[in-house]
C-alpha cells in the first residue's frame, strides 16, 4: 500500500477536520508529499491539524476557501491525488444556513472537479459523500443501489456534489471516486457528534443529566483509522475508478444503546433526559442507517480492523486526556 501512494503529490481538501485531520497524518505515514488545505481564517488556526505533533513541517499546509474557482484552479495544480473533504456537516447548521451548504457542498465540489479536469496528471479524485444521502432505510443494510432521498438541507447539498463528481467522470473521463461513509468516531472528534457529546457530558461534574436528542436512531459506526484507510485503499485501487463505495461496518447501534455502553466503560450512571433543541424535524429525522460494505471489500480489499468496544475505549482516553478543551454543559451545533 504505502509503495503506491509514497512520494506521490496528494492534496486534502478539509484536512482540519475530523476524517480529512487522520487522513493527513496516514497519508504523511505513508510517505506522500502531502498538500493540507485548512479553511482560511483571520486567528491562525488550523484546525484539528493542530493536535497532530509537527504537522508543519511534515507537509504543506494552505488555508483557503473552496468557493472561489481560482483559488482552486492553482490548489489543484500539479496535483497527482485529490481527497476532497471539504465540506459544511452539521445537520442542525443546514436547518439555519442551508444556502451556505449548496454553495460550499456543491459549488466548492464543482470548483475543485473543474481544477482536476484542467490538470492532465490527476491519477484520482476521492469525492467524499455520506450515508445521509440515502435517508431512512428502504432495505436494510444499505447498499450502493439504495435511493438516494435528501432529507435534510445538508443531505440535498451532499446528493447534489456526489452527482456533480460522477458526471465530471461520465463527461469528462475525470478519475472519480466517490466514498460514502456511514457515521465515524475517534479521537479528535467535536462534541457536535453523539459519541463525544455522550462522554463528555458523563464525565462533567457540572452536568447532573446528560441531554440528548431522539434515542431510537440507528448508526452504523467505523473507527476514525479504519475510515483513513478506506481513502488511501480506494484511491490507490484502479478497480475504484467511476464508482461510489459505502464505508460501514454492517452494525449498527442506537444513541440509547450507546448512552448505555458508555455508561459501563465510564462506570457513571446518569439520567438521560431528551432536549427538544437536539430532535430533528419528524420528516427529517433518518432512523436507521446500516452499511452493506461488499463493494469496497470486493474492489479495494477493505476490512474493518478496529472494534466498536475497542474505539469506544480509545475515544475515551482521548476524551479523558483533552477534556478541558470540551464545554459539556453547552449544546454545539
Amino acid at each position: 500500500m504505502g509503495s503506491k501512494i509514497k512520494d506521490r503529490k496528494v492534496l486534502v481538501t478539509g484536512a482540519d477536520g475530523f476524517i480529512g485531520s487522520h487522513l493527513t497524518e496516514r497519508l504523511i505515514k505513508e510517505g506522500a508529499r502531502v498538500k493540507a488545505l485548512v479553511n482560511y481564517n483571520s486567528w491562525e488556526s488550523l484546525g484539528l491539524l493542530g493536535g497532530i505533533k509537527d504537522i508543519s513541517k511534515n507537509c504543506e499546509i494552505v488555508k483557503g476557501d473552496i468557493r472561489d474557482p481560482h483559488f482552486c484552479l492553482e490548489l489543484v495544480k500539479n496535483q497527482e491525488y485529490v481527497f476532497h473533504l471539504a465540506a459544511l456537516i452539521a445537520i442542525p447548521y443546514s436547518y439555519l444556513a442551508p444556502t451556505s451548504f449548496f454553495e460550499t457542498n456543491v459549488q466548492g465540489t464543482v470548483n475543485l472537479l473543474e481544477a482536476a479536469k484542467r490538470n492532465s496528471g490527476i491519477k484520482r479524485f476521492v469525492h467524499t459523500s455520506t450515508s445521509e444521502t440515502y435517508g431512512t432505510a428502504l432495505y436494510s443494510p444499505m447498499d450502493e443501489k439504495h435511493d438516494l432521498q435528501a432529507q435534510s438541507p445538508y443531505a440535498a447539498s451532499k446528493v447534489g456534489a456526489d452527482k456533480a463528481a460522477l458526471s465530471y467522470y461520465l463527461s469528462f473521463g475525470v478519475p472519480v471516486t466517490v466514498l460514502r461513509p456511514f457515521n465515524n468516531f475517534g479521537p479528535r472528534q467535536l462534541a457536535r457528534a453523539v459519541i463525544p457529546t455522550i462522554l463528555t457530558q458523563l464525565l462533567s461534574e457540572k452536568v447532573k443529566k446528560v441531554k440528548l436528542g431522539s434515542l431510537d436512531p440507528i448508526r452504523d459506526y467505523t473507527y476514525v483509522t479504519d475510515t483513513a484507510d478506506a481513502f488511501v485503499r480506494v484511491a490507490t485501487s484502479p478497480k475504484c475508478i467511476g464508482e461510489t463505495l459505502n464505508i460501514g461496518t454492517g452494525k449498527g447501534y442506537s444513541i440509547g444503546e450507546i448512552f448505555k455502553l458508555s455508561c459501563k466503560l465510564t462506570k457513571i450512571e446518569k439520567e438521560v433526559v431528551v432536549d427538544s433543541k437536539r430532535i430533528r424535524p419528524a420528516k427529517s429525522e433518518v432512523w436507521k442507517l446500516l452499511c452493506d460494505n461488499r463493494k469496497i471489500h470486493k474492489l479495494a480489499g477493505w476490512n474493518q480492523k478496529v472494534r466498536f468496544d475497542e474505539g469506544l475505549e480509545k475515544t475515551l482516553a482521548w476524551i479523558k486526556d483533552n477534556f478541558a478543551t470540551f464545554r459539556p454543559e453547552e449544546y454545539s451545533i
